[in-house]
């Protein structure tokens, strides 16, 4: 029978959800050997936690370094770099050899192509977010041999820009959205529960972000404010070093705490799991962001967004920032609340756009997005074993 390994090897656990879903429907046709390879004991957790009983169905390994003086070289520059996820492919290579196909949501696995030679090995994208940046549609997913995407916007982009073959491309929809989209919005402890609750969910890149240059503004006056609850949730990784460093684009700074000023209507979340799980997108009146991939997830159903543009960057026909044609945009300087409360009362006026966006972001059906994307991969590695 065909082996597939899932690959879950990251610091974090925001990927898991784009593609896990994906092994448990594979692994449920029967039509391969499934395994989950998990990079850390809370990779190990999160995954049994979101798999429950399905993950009977597969084979569950975690991966570590081969020796203490690759240990200490990780947990001595990890709090700059992704030191152990790259360093954990170097030290598992006869392990990666021993399957078909490799499934993985990021792109640093490629190094065991370009860097260790594994040229028989099948590398399958699943890719994580459907968002709008550059860096997703990087020269370096035209060496994946499958691509899956969420929908048109993804394909054509990959295509153009990457150039990716696109008999290599599977349209299957948003496996994360199989998870959580019909969850029910979470409870919020907030004083006053009646007023409009806002997620501010700014990204980590410093050339990008909102947060370096407005980030704390925002919380300032929303902590001044008797009008709104504000959920302070940024990317995972925003806060998950001393030192943020990015590569697409270049860049590095320190980072800070932030300060609520112990606003009793402000909620910190740097990085638990309902920080990535859609809790805070299904329950949020009014979205405040940037550059994240997240905003698509809050509009599955269409609501009020605000874009923060702290870099004065030339937007409107710049298809990296699509996403801001969804709602008002404003920079530095500007009143966040008077913003906030124009966005919530303009909302219809962006409707049409919002649900342009969404078809093109999204292809859904009444079949799982797990089930198709499954179902590409067996279609993918039937066709490539014939060939070969």
């Amino acid at each position: 029978m065909t082996r597939v390994c899932f690959l879950f090897n990251h610091d974090q656990l925001h990927q898991v959800a784009h593609s896990l879903p994906i092994a448990l429907a594979l692994a449920e046709t029967g039509a391969a050997d499934v395994t989950l390879a998990v990079a850390s004991d809370a990779l190990a957790a999160h995954v049994r936690r979101l798999a429950g009983g399905r993950l009977a169905r597969c084979h569950l390994e975690e991966l570590s370094l081969a020796g203490p003086l690759t240990r200490r070289l990780a947990h001595t520059l990890d709090g700059l770099l992704p030191a152990r996820k790259i360093l954990l492919y170097r030290d598992n290579l006869d392990f990666f050899r021993g399957f078909d196909a490799l499934i993985v949501s990021e792109k640093t696995s490629l190094l065991l192509r370009t860097r260790y030679g594994l040229d028989n090995l099948r590398i399958i994208h699943t890719r994580h977010g459907a968002g709008d940046r550059a860096i997703g549609f990087g020269r370096e997913s035209a060496l994946f041999d499958l691509v899956l995407v969420s929908g048109p916007k993804i394909a054509r982009r990959l295509v153009a820009e990457a150039g990716v073959n696109p008999a290599r491309i599977a349209v299957v929809g948003y496996a994360k959205f199989d998870l959580y989209a019909d969850a029910s919005p979470i409870r919020l402890l907030f004083p006053d529960a009646e007023r409009p609750t806002v997620l501010y969910a700014p990204h980590p890149s410093p050339r990008l972000s909102s947060w370096y240059r407005m980030g704390q503004s925002v919380l300032d006056a929303f902590a001044a404010s008797d009008r709104f609850n504000l959920i302070f949730a940024p990317h995972v990784m925003l806060f998950r070093r001393n030192w943020t460093v990015t590569i697409s684009p270049p860049a590095i700074r320190r980072m800070h705490r932030p300060d609520t000023h112990g606003a009793a209507n402000i909620m910190v979340d740097l990085g638990s799991p309902a920080s990535s799980d859609m809790s805070y997108t299904n329950r949020a009146d009014l979205y405040i962001g940037d550059v994240s991939s997240q905003i698509y997830e809050y509009l599955i159903r269409p609501r009020p967004c605000l874009a923060l543009d702290a870099h004065g960057v030339a937007w409107r026909d710049d298809p990296d920032y699509a996403h801001w044609h969804a709602g008002p945009v404003i920079g530095p300087g500007s009143d966040i609340l008077t913003a906030s409360e124009q966005a919530m009362v303009r909302h219809m006026d962006y409707l049409p756009t919002q649900r342009a966006l969404l078809a093109d972001t999204f292809s859904l059906t009444q079949r799982s997005s797990a089930l198709r994307s499954a179902q590409a991969i067996i279609d993918f590695l039937a066709g490539s074993t014939s060939d070969a």
